[in-house]
């Protein structure tokens, strides 16, 4: 057969390609570097360093057992230093770049004037020529202007492009800044969440426990057998030989178990107190209320704990000096991260269920001192006619505590010469406001001396002291009604029953963390009375009164 010629024009023949299917990855978007500043010759800032990221947790760790409360507070405690030690880190880079900013603004102002000079001379130069100066042309033409014109000229224009390098370095810092302003108040939010978790686990009503030393004049009278367990920090154990009432049988040692939050021998001094309570005096920094109060019979130490002694010093300061010191210190601290505070003080007494201002020198008998709501939608209380006394230092405090103490009511007893026969209530208000994230806090701290609790028939007490000690005993009896209602959840809480508690309403109530010191005295014949001081305690320390909330806005 004659085969077909084949045609130039023919379709060339389909080539079949198999199919494949091609796996694409997933691009990873580049990181985005902060723009290099430019380099000065008259000064050259350092490049802003960049944080790096927190360390991821390890893949091995696991969660640890509900049970395990004290595992997770360690943990917790680990979290809250290592955000302590990023947040510093942050504030130290943030001041720096601060710095740096205000160098290079500090150079733009000299070059702005430099070249505000330069331009002056500029127009100098290029002023009409008058006739005088057209007479002698000749000379000035000899002089070599042209020159020095374009000396200028190129000298106004490198001036004008440095300017502008260094408002465009200067906005970079800007934005570095602001950058690390965001990650330094999240981390500052979450140091104030896990510190909140830290204090929730520990309770929001706690109780320490504290035996004050014999006194030098109390060597020689026997002492009561208390007996702290070397192996748990948060037992004491009291006991008493009981004799047979029949006199026939053995006479036998009776125990008496308590457990707090912790307990403080007599060697305790008041340092290692006031680390225990630090963190939630800083609570109340956050925007908690704290109330922070002391219990106990008449003698047992109270006023040293809350107080400390007539002659202050450095190591034997109380509770309150060492609280303020530490509000004070962390306000400071916390003013680089756009925070400012202001604190108001007030000092009273309640004795015989009236209330004295401890801050007036001669107070007015024509002012009554009356609790009163602020308004009717709101729970917070304040005093009529009591003095509120702004304060920024720590002096100015302490010079209201000294005043405070030499006006408060005392008298002898026959269980201690210099007995509190009122209850001091110190409170100091904190406001803090930070304009940069618009976040407004409100909180109360209430550092309370309580009067000594004792018995009729052991303080021998009589005519005015009889009165003092029953109006004692009831205010110190309605508080106790109070604290067992929240913890029944009762809908009624009776906090009119008393002054004391209808003041401290809202810092008794499940918005708050409250912790009570309970003092007891180491002395056999105070047996009776520690022993009912530390019953009334241990109900306290079981109570739970509900998960505390800030008042941020």
């Amino acid at each position: 057969k004659r085969l077909r010629p084949s045609s130039p024009e023919a379709e060339p023949p389909k080539v079949r390609v198999a199919a494949s299917i091609a796996t694409t990855r997933p691009r990873v978007a580049p990181a985005v570097a902060l723009p290099k500043p430019q380099v000065i010759a008259t000064a050259a800032p350092a490049k802003p360093k960049v944080t790096a990221p927190a360390p991821p947790q390890p893949a091995g760790a696991k969660k640890r057992a509900a049970w395990d409360l004290k595992g997770q507070v360690n943990d917790m405690r680990d979290k809250v230093t290592t955000y302590k030690g990023r947040v510093q880190s942050l504030s130290g880079e943030n001041a720096r770049l601060a710095s740096t900013k205000e160098q290079l603004a500090k150079q733009v102002e000299t070059l702005s004037i430099n070249n505000a000079d330069l331009s002056q001379q500029l127009s100098d130069v290029c002023t009409p020529c008058t006739p005088d100066e057209v007479s002698v042309a000749p000379q000035v033409l000899s002089t070599p202007l042209p020159h020095k014109l374009i000396c200028l000229e190129g000298e106004n224009s490198t001036l004008k492009t440095l300017v502008s390098d260094q408002s465009a370095q200067i906005s970079s810092l800007e934005h570095t800044v602001e950058e690390r302003d965001t990650q330094v108040h999240a981390l500052e939010t979450e140091r104030r969440r896990l510190h909140n978790t830290v204090q929730e686990l520990k309770g929001n009503i706690r109780v320490f426990c504290r035996v004050r030393p014999a006194l030098q004049s109390e060597k020689a009278l026997p002492a009561g057998n208390i007996i702290f367990s070397p192996n748990d920090e948060k037992a004491i154990v009291l006991t008493k030989v009981e004799e047979s009432h029949i006199g026939r049988e053995r006479s036998q040692s009776v125990k008496y178990d308590f457990n707090f939050d912790c307990v403080f021998p007599p060697t305790t001094g008041q340092a290692p107190v006031f680390e225990e309570i630090s963190l939630l005096v800083q609570s109340a920094l956050d925007g908690y209320p704290v109330c922070i109060f002391a219990y106990g019979q008449t003698g047992s130490g109270k006023t040293y704990t809350m107080e400390g002694p007539d002659n202050i010093s450095e190591e034997t300061m109380g509770m309150i000096p060492r609280a303020i010191q530490q509000i004070f210190s962390s306000a400071e601290e916390l003013k680089i991260k756009g925070w400012q505070y202001k604190f108001t003080a007030s000092f009273l007494e309640i004795y015989n269920e009236t209330i004295k201002d401890l801050l007036v020198n001669r107070p007015d008998k024509k002012h009554e001192y009356e609790i009163r709501k602020v308004n009717t939608t709101s729970n917070e209380v304040y005093v009529t006619n009591l003095r509120y006394v702004e304060v920024s230092s720590v002096e100015e405090v302490h010079d209201l505590l000294h005043a405070a103490k030499t006006h408060r009511s005392v008298a002898k007893t026959a269980l201690n010469d210099r007995s509190s026969r009122s209850h001091s209530v110190f409170q100091l208000k904190i406001e803090g406001e930070n304009k940069l994230r618009d976040v407004h806090t409100s909180s109360v701290l209430s550092l309370i001396d309580l009067a000594g609790s004792e018995r009729l028939d052991r303080s021998l007490s009589t005519g005015d002291r009889l009165k003092e000690t029953q109006s004692i005993n009831t205010s110190l009896s309605t508080l106790g009604m109070v604290i067992t209602s929240l913890c029944n959840k009762e809908s009624h809480i009776p906090y009119r029953n008393s002054k004391l508690t209808y003041l401290l309403q809202n810092s008794l109530g499940g918005n708050s963390k409250v912790l009570m010191f309970v003092n007891i005295s180491p002395l056999e014949e105070n047996f009776a009375e520690s022993l009912n001081s530390l019953r009334f305690a241990s109900k306290v320390n079981e109570c739970v009164i509900g998960t505390a909330r800030a008042n941020r806005k």
